[in-house]
C-alpha cells in the first residue's frame, strides 16, 4: 500500500486538507481570518483555506519527523524577518497557530500527546496513508525526472 513517504508533499498536503475541511473537530478560529502566521511575515495569508493546508501539512510533518513539539514546528515555519536597515534574522513562525493546529488534531483521534512530544495515532496513519492511496493514480501517470519535488 501506498504511505506518505511514496507521494510528493505538495499533491499530498492539498488532498489531505480537502479531507480535512470533512472534519468538524478541524475548524479555524475565529481569529484565524485576521492573523499573520509568524512575525517574520508582513500580511495574513491570501488562501481563505489556509488553516486546512497548514494543519495537513503539520500532520504530515508529524508522520514523518514525529515526535514534535510546538517549539521545533514553530521553527520549520518561521522565516527571515525584515528588520530594515538592519539585517535580517530568523524569526520563529507562530506558537499558537500551532498548539491549536495540535489540539485539533489531538481532538479528531489522529495525533496523540506524549512526554516526547506528538505523535500520529494508528488512526491518523491510516488516514494519511488512505490519503496517500487516492492520490497515487495522479502521481502515476507523472515521470519521475518531471515530478515536482
Amino acid at each position: 500500500m501506498t504511505t506518505v513517504y511514496d507521494i510528493p508533499a505538495d499533491m499530498l498536503i492539498r488532498q489531505a486538507a480537502e479531507e480535512l475541511k470533512k472534519n468538524p473537530a478541524i475548524q479555524p478560529p475565529d481569529w484565524a481570518d485576521f492573523v499573520k502566521t509568524g512575525v517574520h511575515k508582513e500580511m495574513p495569508p491570501e488562501n481563505d483555506d489556509w488553516w486546512y493546508v497548514r494543519a495537513a501539512a503539520v500532520f504530515r510533518r508529524i508522520y514523518t519527523d514525529g515526535p514534535v513539539g510546538t517549539q521545533r514546528m514553530r521553527s520549520i515555519y518561521g522565516g527571515k524577518h525584515d528588520r530594515g536597515s538592519a539585517p535580517s534574522r530568523f524569526k520563529r513562525g507562530s506558537g499558537s497557530i500551532v498548539r491549536k493546529i495540535f489540539q485539533q488534531l489531538e481532538a479528531a483521534g489522529y495525533v496523540a500527546h506524549t512526554s516526547e512530544g506528538r505523535t500520529v495515532t494508528a488512526a491518523g496513519r491510516s488516514f494519511l496513508d488512505n490519503v496517500a492511496n487516492n492520490v497515487k493514480p495522479q502521481v502515476s501517470g507523472i515521470s519521475p525526472g518531471i515530478a515536482k519535488y
